[in-house]
C-alpha cells in the first residue's frame, strides 16, 4: 500500500468555503474515489490555506487516472478549481506528492 502525502494551498478568502463544501462532499463523488482504489483520505488545513492531504492506494497513478476518467471528477474539480493559489488547469493535476522519509507502523 503506497502512502501519498500532498501540499496544496487554498486562497485565504476561500478558506471558510472550501471546508464547508468538504463538510459535504458528493455521496457520487465518494463513491467514485472508494471506486478508483483511494483509501483512507484525509485533508487538514491550517488557518493561512495551506491544505495537506493524506492518502493510501495500491498504485497512486493507476488511482488518479480511474478519478480523472470519471464524470464526476471532472465537476468536482471545476467546482474546486476557483479556490486554489497557483495552480494551472485541476486542482488533483497540481497534487505532487511528497518524499517519505520516515514511518513508524
Amino acid at each position: 500500500m503506497q502512502r501519498i502525502c500532498f501540499l496544496l494551498r487554498v486562497r485565504q478568502d476561500r478558506l471558510e468555503e472550501y471546508k464547508r463544501r468538504h463538510a459535504e462532499v458528493w455521496p457520487e463523488f465518494l463513491d467514485a474515489l472508494r471506486t478508483a482504489g483511494w483509501h483512507n483520505y484525509s485533508l487538514f488545513t491550517t488557518e493561512d490555506g495551506l491544505v495537506v492531504g493524506y492518502l493510501e492506494t495500491e498504485d497512486f497513478e493507476a488511482a488518479r487516472a480511474a478519478m480523472a476518467h470519471t464524470e464526476v471528477n471532472a465537476r468536482w474539480q471545476a467546482e474546486m478549481a476557483p479556490f486554489f493559489e497557483g495552480l494551472e488547469g485541476r486542482p488533483d493535476e497540481g497534487m505532487v506528492p511528497l518524499t517519505e522519509i520516515f514511518h513508524l507502523d
